[in-house]
């Protein structure tokens, strides 16, 4: 079945319509579709190297729509009323994601926001069980927005140029090893970042600090100064 799916996508490349149908796959991988649409972009690039970033693009464009889309899935059609699993939620827990891994996610969402959707975004993990998720549980829409542009462009972009750059032969790295770059580079990321606000964060702590026990001894100065009894002067 995935094979014959895989073999579908790649015949689109021959198409004068290929485009179209990376933007449709692109569109419906972030809610639903089973395999990544870089298989296609990979493809079209490599048919034609000149519009590498035009396909990245219209692959970005597409993609952040379907995350949006996931996100509406999460947040108008995943329960009910009364609080009950809709028959769309039944739906993806029977043969998409868990419902573990769902409510592990929304674990998550409460520590991390936009660096898991970023993570997500931009290593192999199924893109759309955190689109849903994001929706369900209602976190900022505007944040997710922004870091699905971020992680989901800079994974296109970068399959993208590294096939205008070195062509034909960039194929097989990217085939064997793009997920694990992908990986190690959002780790690395998101490692000096949080690096960067702690060592900014403790910093801006001892400052705080500093200026908070100057502004005691200051007070306690003037209280000192105040409580003084004064030296009558005999004439």
């Amino acid at each position: 079945m995935i094979k014959r799916l895989y073999n579908w996508i790649l015949s689109w490349s021959d198409s004068r319509w290929g485009w179209l149908a990376l933007f449709v796959i692109a569109l419906f991988e972030a809610s639903w579709f089973p395999l990544p649409p870089d298989i296609l972009l990979i493809a079209l690039c490599l048919g034609a190297t000149a519009k590498s970033f035009r396909f990245a693009s219209i692959c970005l464009v597409g993609s952040v729509l379907g995350a949006a889309l996931g996100y509406s899935i999460g947040h108008f059609l995943w329960v009910t009323p009364a609080g009950d699993p809709t028959a769309i939620a039944n739906f993806f827990y029977d043969n998409v994601f868990s419902v573990e891994s769902f409510n592990n996610v929304g674990n998550l969402y409460d520590k991390f926001n936009f660096w898991i959707v970023f993570t997500a975004g931009f290593t192999p993990l199924p893109f759309k069980l955190f689109t849903i998720a994001g929706g369900m549980f209602s976190i900022n829409f505007p944040m997710f927005i922004i870091a699905s542009i971020v992680s989901r462009g800079m994974r296109f972009f970068l399959i993208g140029w590294l096939i205008w750059r070195y062509g034909a032969p960039i194929k097989s790295f990217i085939d064997k090893y793009f997920n694990l770059l992908a990986t190690l580079l959002a780790v690395m990321l998101i490692g000096f970042t949080a690096l960067a606000f702690w060592l900014f964060g403790s910093g801006g702590e001892e400052e705080a600090e500093t200026v908070a026990a100057t502004e005691e001894v200051i007070t306690i100065d003037e209280q000192s100064i105040t409580e003084e009894p004064c030296e009558t002067l005999d004439l």
